[in-house]
């Protein structure tokens, strides 16, 4: 059994260790609230946009654009990752980085080119050798809405003259303080509805259908990477608060075990002390 000194040392460590998780799950906490009330705000807008995405397209099948088109050969392909800077939140980073690997794994026949956001995942794939063309990291609130339309403008550039065939996007979809799930979403090309049976009404387009099915395109591609932004956002700090949580309650099952055997050790230290004086007694008597 260990001395009394080093158990106390240990429960004194311990206590230290506690006090650091606890604020770090009281400031994830407060500031889970406001990133899932984001998260949760953009979806509606992200879904109306594209449907009303959809219905224009449909309805200007005839209207050619880059953004739409679709290529059966696809030499390259660009993933755009979405990490964390820190760790100590949980298994975030690493089903994230087990999602980037069955993906590069699925597309082995193309070359892969990765937009690392967050350092934890721009280390893996340096580690892996992957070809990083774009990295952000150390970014102190976040992936912004700038970095979206940065990205968004590049990827669609990119895709227009050819550089990329596919663009997607792996982050962590966010559903509930305890449960984010890994999301690979195709961003380019976009793809056109299905087309309906029987006739469509049309629209009015000010100023004309190429325009407007442009604009629409675009500001589609960035909301989709803005979503994926806040859904990464609120799903790293659900993921700390929680870890932060189960570690605070760990390092109080071990504070209880390190005093139970701090007073069995001191305990027994009584029990010797004793013997030693009864028999040290019995000796001068003798």
């Amino acid at each position: 059994m260990a001395s009394l000194m080093v158990i106390r040392k240990r429960i004194a460590s311990v206590k230290s260790t506690q006090q650091i998780t606890k604020a770090m799950k009281m400031v994830a906490a407060a500031k889970l609230r406001r990133a899932q009330e984001a998260a949760q705000s953009a979806r509606p807008y992200a879904e109306k946009l594209a449907e009303l995405l959809r219905n224009v397209a449909a309805r200007a099948a005839d209207v050619p654009h880059p953004l739409l088109a679709t290529r059966d050969v696809e030499q390259t392909i660009d993933l755009i990752a979405i990490t964390s800077d820190r760790g100590l939140c949980g298994g975030y980073n690493a089903n994230l980085i087990r999602a980037a690997g069955n993906f590069l794994a699925a597309h082995q026949s193309a070359h892969v080119r990765v937009t690392a956001i967050g350092n934890k995942g721009l280390g893996h794939f340096r580690k892996t050798g992957a070809d990083i063309i774009e990295e952000h990291t150390h970014l102190p609130v976040g992936p912004t809405h700038a970095l979206a339309l940065e990205l968004a403008a590049r990827v669609a550039r990119d895709f227009a003259d050819g550089t990329t065939d596919r663009v997607y996007l792996l982050y962590s979809q966010f559903r509930s303080a305890i449960s984010q799930v890994p999301t690979v979403e195709q961003v380019l090309p976009v793809e056109r509805p299905p087309q309906q049976d029987g006739p469509l009404a049309d629209y009015i387009y000010e100023p004309d259908a190429a325009t407007l099915l442009d604009r629409l395109l675009r500001q589609y591609i960035t909301t989709v990477i803005d979503r994926a932004f806040l859904e990464s956002i609120a799903s790293e700090l659900a993921a700390r608060m929680t870890a932060m949580e189960n570690a605070t309650t760990n390092a109080s099952e071990m504070i209880n075990r390190l005093t139970l055997d701090m007073n069995r050790a001191r305990q027994a230290a009584i029990t010797t002390e004793l013997m030693e004086i009864v028999s040290g007694a019995e000796a001068l008597k003798g």
